[in-house]
Protein backbone atom coordinates (compact mmCIF):
# COMPACT_ATOMS: atom_id res chain seq x y z
CA UNK A 1 0.00 0.00 0.00
CA UNK A 2 2.19 3.09 -0.63
CA UNK A 3 5.16 2.45 -2.97
CA UNK A 4 7.46 -1.00 -3.14
CA UNK A 5 10.74 -0.78 -4.46
CA UNK A 6 11.69 -3.46 -6.82
CA UNK A 7 13.40 -5.65 -5.44
CA UNK A 8 10.48 -6.42 -3.27
CA UNK A 9 9.05 -10.16 -3.59
CA UNK A 10 5.62 -12.14 -5.58
CA UNK A 11 4.50 -8.52 -5.57
CA UNK A 12 1.20 -7.23 -6.48
CA UNK A 13 -0.09 -6.51 -9.65
CA UNK A 14 -0.50 -2.91 -8.63
CA UNK A 15 3.13 -2.59 -6.93
CA UNK A 16 3.24 0.90 -7.41
CA UNK A 17 0.45 1.34 -5.08
CA UNK A 18 1.01 -1.09 -2.33
CA UNK A 19 3.52 -1.46 -0.10
CA UNK A 20 2.68 -2.97 2.94
CA UNK A 21 2.52 -6.83 3.01
CA UNK A 22 -0.74 -8.78 3.74
CA UNK A 23 0.92 -12.12 2.96
CA UNK A 24 4.49 -12.36 1.38
CA UNK A 25 4.55 -8.56 0.01
CA UNK A 26 0.95 -9.08 -1.27
CA UNK A 27 -1.52 -6.47 0.11
CA UNK A 28 -3.98 -7.50 -2.61
CA UNK A 29 -3.04 -11.68 -2.29
CA UNK A 30 -2.31 -11.75 -6.32
CA UNK A 31 0.38 -14.28 -5.02
CA UNK A 32 2.10 -12.91 -8.58
CA UNK A 33 5.77 -11.80 -8.82
CA UNK A 34 6.89 -9.72 -11.65
CA UNK A 35 10.66 -11.15 -11.85
CA UNK A 36 11.47 -13.55 -14.60
CA UNK A 37 15.34 -14.93 -13.72
CA UNK A 38 13.59 -18.50 -13.46
CA UNK A 39 11.38 -19.59 -16.16
CA UNK A 40 10.48 -22.80 -17.83
CA UNK A 41 13.37 -22.78 -19.55
CA UNK A 42 15.97 -23.34 -16.46
CA UNK A 43 14.21 -23.73 -13.49
CA UNK A 44 15.40 -27.59 -13.78
CA UNK A 45 18.27 -26.11 -12.33
CA UNK A 46 16.81 -24.64 -9.30
CA UNK A 47 18.85 -26.06 -6.46
CA UNK A 48 18.97 -25.52 -2.35
CA UNK A 49 20.29 -22.02 -1.80
CA UNK A 50 20.00 -22.18 2.14
CA UNK A 51 18.15 -23.89 5.24
CA UNK A 52 17.47 -22.49 8.69
CA UNK A 53 16.46 -24.27 11.45
CA UNK A 54 13.63 -23.06 13.94
CA UNK A 55 13.48 -25.21 16.65
CA UNK A 56 9.70 -24.76 16.77
CA UNK A 57 8.72 -28.67 17.11
CA UNK A 58 11.29 -29.46 19.90
CA UNK A 59 9.89 -26.48 21.80
CA UNK A 60 6.44 -27.34 21.18
CA UNK A 61 5.38 -29.75 23.87
CA UNK A 62 2.37 -31.87 23.58
CA UNK A 63 1.45 -29.21 21.34
CA UNK A 64 3.33 -30.96 18.73
CA UNK A 65 -0.02 -32.98 18.48
CA UNK A 66 -1.69 -29.79 16.72
CA UNK A 67 1.59 -27.94 15.52
CA UNK A 68 1.32 -26.41 11.73
CA UNK A 69 4.05 -24.68 9.68
CA UNK A 70 1.86 -22.76 7.43
CA UNK A 71 3.79 -19.06 8.08
CA UNK A 72 4.68 -17.38 4.07
CA UNK A 73 7.83 -15.35 4.52
CA UNK A 74 8.23 -11.74 3.59
CA UNK A 75 11.21 -9.87 2.43
CA UNK A 76 11.67 -6.27 3.09
CA UNK A 77 14.54 -3.85 3.07
CA UNK A 78 17.20 -6.97 2.64
CA UNK A 79 15.62 -9.22 5.13
CA UNK A 80 13.35 -11.85 5.48
CA UNK A 81 10.51 -12.43 8.01
CA UNK A 82 9.37 -15.60 8.72
CA UNK A 83 6.98 -15.97 11.91
CA UNK A 84 6.80 -19.78 13.30
CA UNK A 85 3.87 -21.89 15.04
CA UNK A 86 4.84 -21.29 18.40
CA UNK A 87 4.98 -17.36 16.95
CA UNK A 88 8.75 -16.83 17.42
CA UNK A 89 9.39 -14.32 14.95
CA UNK A 90 12.46 -14.62 13.06
CA UNK A 91 15.08 -12.19 10.81
CA UNK A 92 16.84 -13.83 8.46
CA UNK A 93 19.74 -12.67 5.94
CA UNK A 94 18.32 -13.65 2.39
CA UNK A 95 21.62 -14.58 0.65
CA UNK A 96 22.80 -16.64 3.65
CA UNK A 97 19.73 -18.20 5.94
CA UNK A 98 21.79 -16.60 9.18
CA UNK A 99 19.48 -15.32 11.70
CA UNK A 100 19.29 -11.87 12.25
CA UNK A 101 17.49 -11.88 15.42
CA UNK A 102 14.89 -13.29 16.92
CA UNK A 103 11.63 -12.67 19.16
CA UNK A 104 9.66 -15.15 21.34
CA UNK A 105 6.42 -14.30 22.63
CA UNK A 106 7.18 -16.51 25.16
CA UNK A 107 3.46 -18.83 24.47
CA UNK A 108 2.42 -20.95 27.10
CA UNK A 109 2.78 -24.46 25.80
CA UNK A 110 1.54 -26.29 28.08
CA UNK A 111 -2.28 -24.52 27.44
CA UNK A 112 -4.75 -26.50 25.00
CA UNK A 113 -5.26 -23.87 21.77
CA UNK A 114 -7.63 -24.81 19.64
CA UNK A 115 -5.03 -23.59 16.46
CA UNK A 116 -1.44 -23.93 17.39
CA UNK A 117 -0.28 -22.25 13.99
CA UNK A 118 0.48 -18.57 11.99
CA UNK A 119 0.15 -17.84 8.46
CA UNK A 120 2.68 -14.64 8.89
CA UNK A 121 3.24 -11.25 9.60
CA UNK A 122 2.72 -7.62 7.91
CA UNK A 123 5.45 -4.46 7.69
CA UNK A 124 4.42 -1.13 8.78
CA UNK A 125 6.92 0.81 6.82
CA UNK A 126 6.66 4.03 8.59
CA UNK A 127 7.32 3.24 11.49
CA UNK A 128 9.85 0.27 10.54
CA UNK A 129 7.57 -1.92 12.54
CA UNK A 130 6.28 -5.70 11.98
CA UNK A 131 3.03 -6.45 13.31
CA UNK A 132 1.53 -10.16 14.11
CA UNK A 133 -1.20 -11.79 16.42
CA UNK A 134 -0.67 -14.98 18.53
CA UNK A 135 -2.10 -18.09 19.31
CA UNK A 136 -2.98 -16.67 22.66
CA UNK A 137 -4.78 -13.57 21.24
CA UNK A 138 -1.87 -10.56 21.84
CA UNK A 139 -1.06 -8.11 19.62
CA UNK A 140 2.41 -7.51 19.40
CA UNK A 141 4.65 -4.65 17.05
CA UNK A 142 8.40 -5.23 16.73
CA UNK A 143 11.06 -2.83 15.41
CA UNK A 144 12.03 -4.60 11.96
CA UNK A 145 16.10 -3.71 13.03
CA UNK A 146 16.54 -4.80 16.10
CA UNK A 147 13.92 -7.26 16.99
CA UNK A 148 12.92 -5.19 20.36
CA UNK A 149 9.41 -5.06 21.07
CA UNK A 150 7.58 -1.79 20.70
CA UNK A 151 3.68 -2.76 21.62
CA UNK A 152 1.43 -5.56 22.85
CA UNK A 153 -2.16 -5.24 23.12
CA UNK A 154 -4.39 -7.87 25.07
CA UNK A 155 -6.71 -8.30 22.31
CA UNK A 156 -9.05 -10.12 24.86
CA UNK A 157 -9.44 -7.27 26.47
CA UNK A 158 -13.05 -6.54 26.99
CA UNK A 159 -14.08 -9.75 25.21
CA UNK A 160 -16.13 -12.45 26.64
CA UNK A 161 -13.82 -15.40 26.42
CA UNK A 162 -15.98 -18.44 26.92
CA UNK A 163 -13.02 -21.15 26.44
CA UNK A 164 -9.22 -20.17 27.27
CA UNK A 165 -7.27 -21.19 23.97
CA UNK A 166 -10.42 -20.86 21.69
CA UNK A 167 -9.67 -17.07 21.01
CA UNK A 168 -6.44 -16.56 18.94
CA UNK A 169 -4.99 -15.05 16.12
CA UNK A 170 -3.37 -17.06 13.22
CA UNK A 171 -3.65 -14.89 10.23
CA UNK A 172 -1.54 -11.67 9.56
CA UNK A 173 -3.42 -8.13 10.10
CA UNK A 174 -4.19 -5.43 7.79
CA UNK A 175 -2.07 -2.34 7.49
CA UNK A 176 -3.85 0.94 5.68
CA UNK A 177 -1.46 3.69 6.30
CA UNK A 178 -0.92 3.82 10.51
CA UNK A 179 -3.94 1.46 10.87
CA UNK A 180 -3.59 -2.05 12.16
CA UNK A 181 -6.95 -3.76 11.46
CA UNK A 182 -6.87 -6.96 13.61
CA UNK A 183 -9.20 -10.25 13.16
CA UNK A 184 -9.28 -13.92 15.14
CA UNK A 185 -9.63 -17.28 14.69
CA UNK A 186 -12.46 -18.88 16.91
CA UNK A 187 -13.31 -22.92 18.00
CA UNK A 188 -16.27 -24.01 15.59
CA UNK A 189 -19.00 -26.06 17.16
CA UNK A 190 -18.37 -25.64 20.60
CA UNK A 191 -21.41 -23.78 21.69
CA UNK A 192 -23.94 -20.81 20.55
CA UNK A 193 -22.39 -18.47 22.76
CA UNK A 194 -18.49 -18.94 21.82
CA UNK A 195 -16.71 -15.73 21.36
CA UNK A 196 -17.28 -13.17 18.82
CA UNK A 197 -15.84 -12.40 15.61
CA UNK A 198 -15.83 -8.87 16.22
CA UNK A 199 -12.71 -6.60 14.30
CA UNK A 200 -10.86 -4.24 15.18
CA UNK A 201 -8.47 -1.43 14.18
CA UNK A 202 -5.64 0.25 16.20
CA UNK A 203 -3.22 3.18 16.04
CA UNK A 204 -0.13 1.69 14.76
CA UNK A 205 1.68 4.35 16.29
CA UNK A 206 0.38 3.84 20.00
CA UNK A 207 -1.85 0.80 20.03
CA UNK A 208 -4.86 2.94 20.31
CA UNK A 209 -8.28 0.96 19.80
CA UNK A 210 -9.57 3.03 16.74
CA UNK A 211 -12.83 1.79 16.01
CA UNK A 212 -14.45 -1.88 16.20
CA UNK A 213 -16.74 -3.74 13.57
CA UNK A 214 -18.94 -6.58 15.01
CA UNK A 215 -20.50 -8.82 11.66
CA UNK A 216 -23.01 -9.82 14.05
CA UNK A 217 -24.21 -7.02 15.69
CA UNK A 218 -27.83 -8.12 14.54
CA UNK A 219 -28.06 -11.36 16.87
CA UNK A 220 -26.57 -10.89 20.26
CA UNK A 221 -27.31 -14.39 21.45
CA UNK A 222 -24.53 -15.80 19.14
CA UNK A 223 -20.85 -15.69 18.44
CA UNK A 224 -18.47 -16.58 15.22
CA UNK A 225 -18.79 -14.79 12.14
CA UNK A 226 -15.29 -14.32 12.66
CA UNK A 227 -12.69 -13.21 10.17
CA UNK A 228 -9.57 -16.16 10.67
CA UNK A 229 -8.04 -15.92 6.83
CA UNK A 230 -5.92 -12.90 5.32
CA UNK A 231 -7.64 -9.66 4.57
CA UNK A 232 -6.33 -7.68 1.80
CA UNK A 233 -6.19 -3.89 1.19
CA UNK A 234 -6.68 -1.07 -1.13
CA UNK A 235 -5.09 1.84 0.14
CA UNK A 236 -5.98 4.23 -2.52
CA UNK A 237 -10.02 3.30 -2.24
CA UNK A 238 -9.04 3.33 1.91
CA UNK A 239 -10.69 0.00 2.02
CA UNK A 240 -10.00 -3.46 4.21
CA UNK A 241 -11.19 -7.01 2.64
CA UNK A 242 -12.55 -8.93 5.04
CA UNK A 243 -13.55 -12.53 4.90
CA UNK A 244 -15.60 -14.22 7.74
CA UNK A 245 -16.84 -17.06 8.94
CA UNK A 246 -20.24 -18.67 9.82
CA UNK A 247 -22.27 -17.58 12.84
CA UNK A 248 -22.05 -20.13 15.59
CA UNK A 249 -22.50 -23.36 15.92
CA UNK A 250 -21.90 -24.21 12.11
CA UNK A 251 -24.20 -27.29 11.90
CA UNK A 252 -27.40 -25.88 13.45
CA UNK A 253 -28.78 -22.37 12.89
CA UNK A 254 -32.27 -22.40 14.89
CA UNK A 255 -31.08 -20.01 17.25
CA UNK A 256 -29.59 -17.47 14.74
CA UNK A 257 -32.32 -17.19 12.11
CA UNK A 258 -32.35 -15.10 9.22
CA UNK A 259 -29.43 -14.86 6.56
CA UNK A 260 -26.81 -13.89 8.71
CA UNK A 261 -25.88 -11.24 6.77
CA UNK A 262 -22.22 -10.21 7.67
CA UNK A 263 -21.49 -14.01 8.30
CA UNK A 264 -19.93 -15.80 5.15
CA UNK A 265 -18.91 -12.78 3.42
CA UNK A 266 -16.82 -10.42 1.98
CA UNK A 267 -17.24 -7.04 3.38
CA UNK A 268 -15.66 -3.78 2.29
CA UNK A 269 -14.77 -1.81 5.44
CA UNK A 270 -13.35 1.88 5.11
CA UNK A 271 -10.22 1.80 7.20
CA UNK A 272 -10.53 4.79 8.78
CA UNK A 273 -13.66 4.40 10.65
CA UNK A 274 -14.56 1.24 10.25
CA UNK A 275 -17.76 1.36 8.49
CA UNK A 276 -19.20 -0.82 5.84
CA UNK A 277 -19.01 0.45 2.38
CA UNK A 278 -20.24 -2.59 1.16
CA UNK A 279 -21.04 -6.10 1.51
CA UNK A 280 -21.69 -9.52 -0.30
CA UNK A 281 -22.65 -13.01 1.25
CA UNK A 282 -21.33 -16.04 -0.63
CA UNK A 283 -23.64 -18.51 1.81
CA UNK A 284 -26.36 -17.41 3.30
CA UNK A 285 -27.41 -19.08 7.22
CA UNK A 286 -24.79 -21.47 7.02
CA UNK A 287 -25.30 -24.80 8.05
CA UNK A 288 -22.08 -26.33 6.26
CA UNK A 289 -18.73 -24.59 7.75
CA UNK A 290 -18.82 -22.61 4.53
CA UNK A 291 -16.28 -19.96 6.01
CA UNK A 292 -14.69 -17.72 3.57
CA UNK A 293 -11.54 -18.84 4.43
CA UNK A 294 -9.43 -17.86 1.23
CA UNK A 295 -7.76 -13.98 0.91
CA UNK A 296 -10.06 -12.02 -1.06
CA UNK A 297 -7.86 -11.59 -4.01
CA UNK A 298 -7.34 -8.03 -5.87
CA UNK A 299 -7.20 -7.79 -9.63
CA UNK A 300 -8.32 -6.10 -12.54
CA UNK A 301 -10.76 -7.72 -14.30
CA UNK A 302 -12.08 -6.47 -18.17
CA UNK A 303 -10.08 -3.04 -16.62
CA UNK A 304 -12.39 -3.00 -14.08
CA UNK A 305 -10.34 -2.68 -10.42
CA UNK A 306 -12.09 -5.79 -9.10
CA UNK A 307 -12.41 -8.34 -6.08
CA UNK A 308 -12.36 -12.07 -6.29
CA UNK A 309 -13.08 -14.45 -3.94
CA UNK A 310 -12.90 -18.04 -4.08
CA UNK A 311 -14.88 -20.47 -1.49
CA UNK A 312 -14.62 -23.93 -0.23
CA UNK A 313 -18.16 -24.55 -2.14
CA UNK A 314 -15.58 -24.46 -5.63
CA UNK A 315 -17.14 -21.22 -6.74
CA UNK A 316 -16.11 -18.05 -7.80
CA UNK A 317 -17.40 -14.53 -8.03
CA UNK A 318 -16.11 -11.29 -9.03
CA UNK A 319 -16.83 -8.19 -7.71
CA UNK A 320 -16.37 -4.40 -8.02
CA UNK A 321 -13.72 -3.55 -5.96
CA UNK A 322 -15.59 -0.14 -5.02
CA UNK A 323 -18.80 -0.93 -5.03
CA UNK A 324 -19.11 -5.34 -4.57
CA UNK A 325 -21.55 -5.40 -7.19
CA UNK A 326 -20.88 -8.97 -9.15
CA UNK A 327 -18.97 -8.33 -12.31
CA UNK A 328 -19.86 -11.29 -13.35
CA UNK A 329 -23.45 -12.54 -13.11
CA UNK A 330 -24.75 -14.08 -9.65
CA UNK A 331 -27.95 -15.25 -9.75
CA UNK A 332 -30.09 -17.02 -6.70
CA UNK A 333 -30.53 -20.68 -6.94
CA UNK A 334 -33.50 -23.18 -5.03
CA UNK A 335 -31.43 -25.31 -2.89
CA UNK A 336 -32.82 -28.41 -0.96
CA UNK A 337 -35.12 -28.12 2.05
CA UNK A 338 -33.76 -29.02 5.25
CA UNK A 339 -35.90 -31.55 7.50
CA UNK A 340 -34.39 -30.46 10.99
CA UNK A 341 -37.47 -29.26 13.50
CA UNK A 342 -36.55 -25.62 14.52
CA UNK A 343 -34.03 -25.14 11.28
CA UNK A 344 -34.44 -22.23 9.02
CA UNK A 345 -32.61 -22.68 5.98
CA UNK A 346 -32.43 -20.68 3.01
CA UNK A 347 -34.78 -21.70 0.40
CA UNK A 348 -31.99 -20.07 -2.45
CA UNK A 349 -28.34 -19.59 -2.57
CA UNK A 350 -26.47 -17.57 -4.94
CA UNK A 351 -24.57 -19.37 -7.45
CA UNK A 352 -22.33 -17.75 -10.56
CA UNK A 353 -23.77 -17.86 -13.60
CA UNK A 354 -21.24 -17.46 -16.15
CA UNK A 355 -17.86 -18.83 -14.12
CA UNK A 356 -17.15 -23.14 -13.94
CA UNK A 357 -17.75 -24.06 -10.61
CA UNK A 358 -13.66 -26.00 -9.43
CA UNK A 359 -14.76 -28.69 -7.52
CA UNK A 360 -17.42 -31.32 -8.26
CA UNK A 361 -20.75 -31.08 -5.82
CA UNK A 362 -22.17 -34.27 -6.40
CA UNK A 363 -20.39 -37.96 -5.46
CA UNK A 364 -19.84 -40.65 -7.81
CA UNK A 365 -18.86 -43.76 -5.94
CA UNK A 366 -15.40 -44.36 -6.51
CA UNK A 367 -12.99 -47.20 -5.35
CA UNK A 368 -9.54 -48.58 -6.36
CA UNK A 369 -11.04 -52.01 -6.00
CA UNK A 370 -14.27 -53.38 -6.63
CA UNK A 371 -15.13 -53.94 -3.12
CA UNK A 372 -14.21 -50.53 -1.83
CA UNK A 373 -16.51 -48.86 -4.84
CA UNK A 374 -19.19 -51.31 -4.01
CA UNK A 375 -18.80 -50.11 -0.57
CA UNK A 376 -18.83 -46.60 -1.03
CA UNK A 377 -22.24 -47.56 -3.43
CA UNK A 378 -23.67 -49.22 -0.40
CA UNK A 379 -23.06 -46.02 2.00
CA UNK A 380 -24.05 -43.33 0.04
CA UNK A 381 -27.54 -45.11 0.03
CA UNK A 382 -27.89 -44.32 3.58
CA UNK A 383 -27.55 -39.99 3.36
CA UNK A 384 -28.93 -37.64 2.12
CA UNK A 385 -26.98 -36.71 -1.09
CA UNK A 386 -29.09 -34.18 -3.52
CA UNK A 387 -25.79 -31.80 -4.42
CA UNK A 388 -24.56 -28.66 -3.16
CA UNK A 389 -26.61 -27.06 0.01
CA UNK A 390 -27.71 -30.42 0.78
CA UNK A 391 -28.56 -29.64 4.59
CA UNK A 392 -27.48 -31.55 7.68
CA UNK A 393 -30.16 -34.54 8.67
CA UNK A 394 -30.79 -37.14 11.13
CA UNK A 395 -29.78 -39.85 8.97
CA UNK A 396 -27.05 -38.24 7.79
CA UNK A 397 -26.10 -35.81 4.93
CA UNK A 398 -22.79 -35.97 1.94
CA UNK A 399 -21.54 -32.46 1.67
CA UNK A 400 -20.00 -32.47 -1.23
CA UNK A 401 -17.49 -30.22 -1.29
CA UNK A 402 -17.01 -31.13 2.54
CA UNK A 403 -15.83 -28.58 4.82
CA UNK A 404 -12.36 -28.92 4.48
CA UNK A 405 -13.06 -28.80 0.29
CA UNK A 406 -13.05 -26.40 -2.19
CA UNK A 407 -10.40 -23.68 -2.26
CA UNK A 408 -9.00 -23.66 1.80
CA UNK A 409 -6.90 -20.91 3.17
CA UNK A 410 -4.15 -20.93 1.09
CA UNK A 411 -6.52 -19.38 -1.89
CA UNK A 412 -5.51 -18.62 -5.56
CA UNK A 413 -2.47 -16.78 -7.52
CA UNK A 414 -3.30 -14.69 -10.40
CA UNK A 415 -1.70 -14.92 -13.72
CA UNK A 416 -1.86 -11.57 -15.10
CA UNK A 417 0.08 -11.88 -17.72
CA UNK A 418 -2.69 -14.59 -19.08
CA UNK A 419 -5.95 -13.69 -16.73
CA UNK A 420 -5.78 -17.50 -15.20
CA UNK A 421 -6.59 -17.66 -11.61
CA UNK A 422 -4.45 -20.87 -10.62
CA UNK A 423 -5.78 -22.61 -7.65
CA UNK A 424 -5.65 -25.08 -5.58
CA UNK A 425 -8.66 -27.66 -4.97
CA UNK A 426 -9.23 -30.55 -2.20
CA UNK A 427 -12.30 -32.94 -3.72
CA UNK A 428 -13.46 -35.37 -1.39
CA UNK A 429 -17.28 -35.69 0.83
CA UNK A 430 -18.32 -35.12 4.13
CA UNK A 431 -20.66 -37.26 6.30
CA UNK A 432 -23.01 -34.34 8.25
CA UNK A 433 -24.75 -35.79 11.42
CA UNK A 434 -26.98 -34.42 14.07
CA UNK A 435 -27.85 -36.18 16.93
CA UNK A 436 -31.02 -34.86 19.37
CA UNK A 437 -29.44 -33.69 22.61
CA UNK A 438 -31.18 -36.74 24.49
CA UNK A 439 -29.54 -38.94 22.38
CA UNK A 440 -25.68 -38.38 22.61
CA UNK A 441 -25.24 -40.29 25.50
CA UNK A 442 -26.44 -43.28 23.98
CA UNK A 443 -24.56 -42.52 20.75
CA UNK A 444 -21.11 -42.38 22.37
CA UNK A 445 -21.93 -45.25 23.99
CA UNK A 446 -23.41 -47.75 20.82
CA UNK A 447 -20.82 -46.06 18.20
CA UNK A 448 -17.67 -47.46 21.38
CA UNK A 449 -14.38 -46.78 19.88
CA UNK A 450 -15.58 -46.06 16.46
CA UNK A 451 -16.45 -42.45 17.36
CA UNK A 452 -12.72 -41.55 17.50
CA UNK A 453 -13.06 -41.57 13.50
CA UNK A 454 -15.64 -38.69 13.95
CA UNK A 455 -15.29 -34.86 14.58
CA UNK A 456 -17.84 -34.47 17.58
CA UNK A 457 -18.94 -31.20 18.40
CA UNK A 458 -21.46 -29.91 21.39
CA UNK A 459 -22.97 -27.15 19.50
CA UNK A 460 -24.51 -26.42 23.33
CA UNK A 461 -27.68 -24.13 23.59
CA UNK A 462 -29.10 -26.34 20.60
CA UNK A 463 -31.05 -29.67 19.93
CA UNK A 464 -28.56 -31.44 17.93
CA UNK A 465 -24.72 -32.27 18.71
CA UNK A 466 -23.18 -33.14 15.41
CA UNK A 467 -20.73 -35.05 14.30
CA UNK A 468 -18.97 -35.54 11.35
CA UNK A 469 -16.05 -37.38 9.08
CA UNK A 470 -14.41 -38.16 5.53
CA UNK A 471 -16.53 -39.93 3.45
CA UNK A 472 -13.83 -42.45 2.87
CA UNK A 473 -13.21 -46.47 2.31
CA UNK A 474 -11.94 -48.68 5.16
CA UNK A 475 -8.36 -48.41 3.21
CA UNK A 476 -8.62 -44.65 4.00
CA UNK A 477 -8.84 -43.35 0.76
CA UNK A 478 -11.92 -40.97 -0.49
CA UNK A 479 -15.25 -42.45 -2.08
CA UNK A 480 -15.03 -39.67 -4.13
CA UNK A 481 -13.51 -40.29 -7.97
CA UNK A 482 -10.45 -38.60 -8.16
CA UNK A 483 -8.57 -35.74 -8.62
CA UNK A 484 -8.90 -35.85 -4.55
CA UNK A 485 -6.44 -32.35 -4.65
CA UNK A 486 -5.95 -30.61 -8.02
CA UNK A 487 -5.02 -27.94 -9.56
CA UNK A 488 -6.73 -25.74 -11.80
CA UNK A 489 -6.58 -22.73 -14.11
CA UNK A 490 -9.54 -20.99 -14.35
CA UNK A 491 -9.69 -18.10 -17.21
CA UNK A 492 -11.43 -15.37 -15.65
CA UNK A 493 -12.29 -14.10 -18.98
CA UNK A 494 -14.17 -16.84 -20.46
CA UNK A 495 -14.94 -18.37 -16.88
CA UNK A 496 -13.69 -21.58 -18.07
CA UNK A 497 -10.95 -24.14 -17.24
CA UNK A 498 -7.96 -23.86 -19.51
CA UNK A 499 -6.29 -27.02 -17.59
CA UNK A 500 -6.37 -29.29 -14.35
CA UNK A 501 -3.72 -31.68 -12.98
CA UNK A 502 -3.74 -34.01 -10.07
CA UNK A 503 -1.68 -31.89 -6.96
CA UNK A 504 0.55 -34.41 -5.08
CA UNK A 505 0.16 -37.95 -4.11
CA UNK A 506 -2.03 -39.87 -1.40
CA UNK A 507 -0.64 -43.69 0.17
CA UNK A 508 1.10 -44.51 -2.64
CA UNK A 509 -1.66 -43.04 -5.58
CA UNK A 510 -0.41 -40.38 -7.94
CA UNK A 511 -4.38 -38.90 -7.59
CA UNK A 512 -4.14 -35.88 -5.68
CA UNK A 513 -4.43 -35.30 -2.15
CA UNK A 514 -5.58 -33.07 0.42
CA UNK A 515 -3.66 -29.83 0.33
CA UNK A 516 -3.42 -26.48 2.54
CA UNK A 517 -1.15 -23.87 1.41
CA UNK A 518 -1.89 -21.68 -1.85
CA UNK A 519 0.83 -21.02 -5.32
CA UNK A 520 3.05 -18.50 -6.57
CA UNK A 521 2.97 -17.64 -10.04
CA UNK A 522 5.63 -15.59 -11.54
CA UNK A 523 6.24 -13.73 -15.00
CA UNK A 524 8.94 -16.59 -15.78
CA UNK A 525 5.74 -18.31 -16.50
CA UNK A 526 5.30 -20.87 -13.71
CA UNK A 527 3.49 -21.59 -10.86
CA UNK A 528 5.47 -23.20 -7.56
CA UNK A 529 3.06 -24.60 -5.23
CA UNK A 530 3.87 -27.07 -2.32
CA UNK A 531 0.39 -27.74 -0.08
CA UNK A 532 0.03 -31.77 -0.25
CA UNK A 533 0.79 -34.43 1.42
CA UNK A 534 3.33 -36.03 -0.43
CA UNK A 535 6.34 -33.44 0.61
CA UNK A 536 6.73 -32.20 -2.40
CA UNK A 537 7.62 -28.11 -3.66
CA UNK A 538 7.20 -28.46 -7.67
CA UNK A 539 6.57 -26.03 -10.39
CA UNK A 540 4.28 -26.12 -13.12
CA UNK A 541 4.09 -24.38 -16.09
CA UNK A 542 1.42 -21.86 -16.27
CA UNK A 543 0.36 -22.16 -19.40
CA UNK A 544 -0.20 -25.80 -19.68
CA UNK A 545 0.08 -27.58 -16.46
CA UNK A 546 2.98 -29.47 -17.13
CA UNK A 547 5.37 -30.42 -14.15
CA UNK A 548 8.69 -29.04 -15.19
CA UNK A 549 10.16 -29.15 -12.01
CA UNK A 550 10.14 -30.97 -8.60
CA UNK A 551 12.01 -31.59 -5.59
CA UNK A 552 11.29 -34.29 -2.49
CA UNK A 553 11.32 -31.75 0.78
CA UNK A 554 12.30 -32.76 4.67
CA UNK A 555 9.00 -32.91 5.61
CA UNK A 556 5.34 -31.71 4.25
CA UNK A 557 4.95 -27.81 3.51
CA UNK A 558 1.24 -26.78 4.02
CA UNK A 559 2.59 -23.49 3.35
CA UNK A 560 2.44 -20.76 0.35
CA UNK A 561 5.89 -20.45 -1.32
CA UNK A 562 7.08 -17.02 -2.00
CA UNK A 563 9.57 -15.14 -3.86
CA UNK A 564 12.32 -12.25 -3.92
CA UNK A 565 15.35 -11.03 -6.17
CA UNK A 566 18.22 -9.83 -4.03
CA UNK A 567 21.81 -8.45 -5.39
CA UNK A 568 20.92 -10.13 -9.00
CA UNK A 569 19.66 -13.73 -7.58
CA UNK A 570 15.80 -15.20 -7.55
CA UNK A 571 15.29 -17.11 -4.42
CA UNK A 572 12.28 -19.33 -3.85
CA UNK A 573 11.34 -19.95 0.42
CA UNK A 574 8.97 -22.02 1.67
CA UNK A 575 8.04 -23.16 5.55
CA UNK A 576 8.29 -26.91 5.37
CA UNK A 577 6.61 -28.12 8.64
CA UNK A 578 3.95 -30.32 7.98
CA UNK A 579 0.77 -30.61 9.53
CA UNK A 580 -0.23 -32.66 12.74
CA UNK A 581 -4.02 -32.29 11.96
CA UNK A 582 -3.64 -33.70 8.92
CA UNK A 583 -0.80 -36.39 10.11
CA UNK A 584 1.54 -34.98 7.54
CA UNK A 585 5.22 -35.52 8.21
CA UNK A 586 6.52 -32.78 10.57
CA UNK A 587 9.55 -30.40 10.59
CA UNK A 588 10.79 -27.07 11.22
CA UNK A 589 12.75 -25.71 8.03
CA UNK A 590 12.57 -22.63 6.40
CA UNK A 591 14.07 -23.12 2.84
CA UNK A 592 15.09 -20.95 -0.10
CA UNK A 593 15.72 -21.92 -3.59
CA UNK A 594 17.92 -21.09 -6.58
CA UNK A 595 19.60 -21.10 -9.86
Amino acid sequence: MRSVTVLCTFCLAYAQTVEWPTYGNDAGGSRYARITQVHTGNVAKLKQAWTYHTGAVDRAGRLKEKIAFEATPIFIDGTLFVITPLNRVIALDPETGKEKWSYDPDINVTRSYSEVTSRGVAYWRAGKRIFFGTIDARGIGLDAQTGKKTTEIDLRDGFRIRDEGDYQVTSPPAIVGDVVVVGSSIGDNRATDIERGTVRAFDARTGKLLWSWDPLASLPKTGGGNAWGVMSADEKLGLVYVPTGSAAPDFFGGERKGDNRYANSVTALKASTGEVAWSFQVVHHDLWDYDVASQPILIDYKRTPAVVVTTKMGLVYVLDRKTGKPLSPVEERPVPKTDIAGEDASPTQPFPAAIEPLAPSTVKPYGLTEVDRKWCEDQLKNYRAEGLFTPPSLQGTLAVPGNAGGVAWGGPAYDEKNGLLIVNTNRFATILKLIPRDQVEAWQKNTGEARFSYEFGRQQGTPYAMVRAPFITPGRLPCTEPPWGALTALDLNTGKKRWETPLGSWQGHDLGSPSLGGPLVTAGGLTFIAASADAHLRAFDSATGKVVWQVELPAAAQATPMTFQWKGKQYIVISVGGHAKLKTKLGDSVIAFSL
